[in-house]
């Protein structure tokens, strides 16, 4: 069967909007874009959101996502939209995406870095034309910061990745620990670029990469409890799944949350508070917080602390 050839424009849609609706927004074209990116622009104190999508000559998830975005946030911002080579956009992706080093651990890098690999370091290699979490993002650095610091007192023998995106923070956690990661998303194709991730970087046998719609899905019931939840999403969601995250989350079992701006901090770890997490630690990075929740062992005197999978790390944690 002969397969279509790849576009070559991309249809690229802009807008500008004000803090309050960024992860609003970000959602919205995430949900009808290839990749999507944001930075603030720092004289207006406003946030620029990109998206990039292969035209089909249909605009109505587009228009969709937008009228909802716009209900929700308050917000009708203007929208630039313009077609843009896919060989100029792929040179611009590489040359806007050189190796990241984060903490004292980890390296990314795209499959375009030739280079010999940075010594000492866990290197995780993502395609830079088809990645979203390549490591820039604050969110992402501050799961894998957060990753360092767990993996020192921590070896859980069940991992879920929850919105894999990449696979970078699964990938990452299936290096250093060599355990078995169940990796979801709700986004079919991040699954497959997931997937992909994993392989490139010598991980498939210990990636499972599935679609799923969050924790109501089969296939995270039935793995469930899990000892270590990776959910770098965004600040509403999360707090939505509060309740969810702390009832299959084993006791003993922390939780990585990221994909909040400083602001939605405290609502979020608020919501999950109310259903018995407890915070341990906390990832600063820009204008970006990561949380490292923890589930209590609850202790009785006739049968003494409930067991739990996770276990003090070993040397090579």
């Amino acid at each position: 069967m002969a397969h279509a050839a790849p576009p070559e424009q991309l249809e690229r849609i802009v807008l500008t909007v004000p803090a309050t609706a960024l992860e609003t927004f970000e959602a919205a074209l995430g949900s009808c874009c290839r990749t999507v990116g944001f930075f603030l622009d720092e004289p207006t104190n406003t946030w620029v959101v990109e998206g990039l999508r292969e035209p089909d000559g249909s605009d109505g998830d587009l228009v969709t996502a937008l009228i909802l975005a716009e209900a929700a946030s308050g917000i009708t911002p203007a929208i630039k939209r313009s077609m843009v080579p896919v060989g100029g956009w792929l040179a611009r992706s590489y040359q806007g995406f050189p190796e990241q080093k984060i903490g004292a651990r980890f390296a990314i890098r795209g499959t375009h870095i030739a280079a010999p690999r940075l010594p000492g370091r866990i290197t995780i290699i993502v395609d830079a034309g088809l990645a979203f979490g390549t490591g820039e993002h604050g969110s992402t650095r501050g799961c894998l910061l957060a990753l360092e610091r767990v993996a020192k007192r921590r070896h859980p023998l069940n991992i879920l990745d929850l919105g894999t995106g990449s696979g970078v923070l699964g990938i990452a956690g299936a290096k250093i620990w060599g355990r078995k990661v169940l990796a979801t998303d709700i986004d079919a194709r991040a699954v497959r670029v997931a997937a992909a991730n994993a392989a490139l970087n010598g991980t498939a046998r210990l990636f499972r990469a599935r679609h799923a719609d969050g924790w109501l899905s089969p296939v995270l019931r039935r793995h469930a409890p899990y000892d270590f939840v990776f959910a770098n999403i965004l600040a509403r969601p999360l707090a939505a799944m509060a309740h969810q995250l702390a009832a299959k989350l084993a006791p003993g079992g922390t939780a990585i949350l990221a994909g909040l701006l400083d602001r939605q901090a405290r609502w979020v770890l608020s919501a999950h508070r109310r259903h018995g997490l407890v915070l341990r630690s906390r990832v600063h990075d820009g204008e970006w917080t990561t949380l490292i929740l923890e589930k209590p062992i609850r202790r009785s005197p006739e049968t003494g602390p409930t067991k739990t999978g996770t276990t003090k790390a070993g040397a090579n944690a």
